[in-house]
């Protein structure tokens, strides 16, 4: 006899084999964080230890102090959050305005200027490194915050590429409506087109944050001394130390300076999926 499934049955049968496949994955993924976790516990001579110990017995809650104030984190956060704060103010300021009138005003050769500004994602980081450096060096700004912070004031050609997806998804006849109630290229910009970008907006804000608190080969090239250090540097400075790598404090070091993107993007999960979908699939 046949074994025939109702519509119902099929659907749980799915979803059920979707959360396993997602519950597997996802274990998979969680297998470095949690050696991170473990890591972080165990005293250095753990670390190395075959077959791996995964629960360290007694933690070793004293790698987080030591890792902390092994050198001065505390003003690697506040110089890190005062680039990373900046950045995203002004990508926020910048690239909205710059993919508004890519979207939405009329000119001539308006296409193919935004085919020169996407055009500039395939030139790699590295041939612009040099030249860039000596641009910044000429200005006096090597070993200060501004080659980390200015840059962001002229957009970025991801973002405006990003946001400008999402303004062409809005209907124009709110701009002619806008238009007939006296608003001019500003008052629609203002009051029509960025109260409803709240979604692709906390998507810029989110990757801007993350590049930003992430980034370590900017503060490698620009900032040279201690005091000026971001807390990707301050990672790196265990490299090395004691004749090899403390590993345990390093992770401790590590799992503190996640904190803050995790914070971060669990807190604006459904804006950043929804800024996501909307600008990736509508556009």
């Amino acid at each position: 006899m046949a074994l025939t499934w109702t519509r119902k049955q099929r659907k749980v049968a799915a979803d059920l084999l979707t959360y396993v496949v997602l519950i597997l994955v996802g274990t998979v993924i969680l297998v470095p964080v949690a050696w991170m976790v473990s890591t972080a516990l165990k005293p250095l001579g753990d670390v190395y230890l075959y077959p791996p110990v995964w629960i360290p017995n007694p933690p070793q809650w004293d790698d987080f102090r030591k890792a902390l104030t092994f050198l001065p984190f505390d003003k690697f956060f506040l110089n890190t959050a005062a680039i990373t704060f900046s950045s995203v103010i002004l990508q926020l300021i910048s690239s909205p305005l710059i993919a508004y009138a890519f979207a939405r005003l009329r000119a001539r050769g308006k296409d193919v200027l935004f085919l020169f500004v996407i055009s500039t994602m395939m030139i790699p980081s590295q041939v612009t490194m040099v030249p860039v450096f000596i641009l910044m060096k000429t200005l006096g700004w090597v070993n200060t915050f501004a080659p980390l912070i200015v840059p962001n004031a002229f957009g970025s050609a991801y973002f405006i590429f990003l946001l400008r997806q999402f303004f062409s998804t809005i209907s124009g006849q709110l701009d002619d409506a806008a238009r007939i109630d006296g608003c001019g290229y500003m008052g629609i910009y203002f009051r029509i087109l960025l109260p409803l970008s709240k979604p692709a907006l906390a998507t810029v804000a989110i990757f801007c944050f993350m590049g930003n608190w992430n980034d370590f080969m900017t503060p490698l090239i620009y900032l040279t001394s201690r005091d000026r250090w971001t807390v990707t540097l301050g990672l790196n400075a265990f490299t090395g130390m004691y004749g090899s790598t403390a590993w345990n404090l390093l992770m401790a070091a590590s799992l503190v300076a996640i904190l803050p993107c995790i914070i971060l993007f669990f807190s604006a999960q459904r804006y950043f999926i929804q800024g996501i979908v909307v600008t990736g699939i509508k556009g």
